[in-house]
């Protein structure tokens, strides 16, 4: 599946995982993605898994790879916030029939662990909004 980015595929579960690890870091070798994606995934994948993935990724257009270097170096192509908006834009539409209001709503019953910190930036963001 496409996502609104134009022809940029939308990530599997895998390739944002390794997309959060090039976000956070900002760039990575196969090395660095391979140790931190053994960290936050289940099962550990070999460091061929960890360079087949980059190599896919950077096929999509996913990753960019800088390969002056021995090591090559990845970079994620967009943003966090980039990824999270075209996601969340497909949601809405494709499961809250376009309204954003029933999947604010959706969202917010059902995130009990919200805190109060949480619950402030909401109604900043909401004031903010209707002024």
């Amino acid at each position: 599946m496409t996502s609104e980015r134009g022809n940029t595929p939308r990530p599997t579960r895998t390739e944002l995982n390794i997309l959060r690890i090039l976000w956070s870091k900002g760039q990575g070798t196969v090395r660095d993605v391979h140790e931190a994606l053994n960290e936050v995934e289940s099962e550990n994948s070999g460091y061929t898994t960890a360079l087949k993935m980059l190599q896919v990724m950077h096929h999509k257009g996913l990753v960019h790879r800088d390969d002056s270097m021995r090591a090559h170096v990845y970079y994620a192509v967009t943003s966090k916030e980039d990824t999270q908006s075209s996601f969340l834009a497909d949601l809405k539409i494709r499961l809250f029939d376009g309204s954003t209001s029933e999947l604010v709503m959706q969202a917010l019953g059902n995130a009990p662990e919200a805190d109060q910190q949480q619950l402030e930036k909401i109604r900043v963001l909401i004031s903010e909004m209707e002024d």
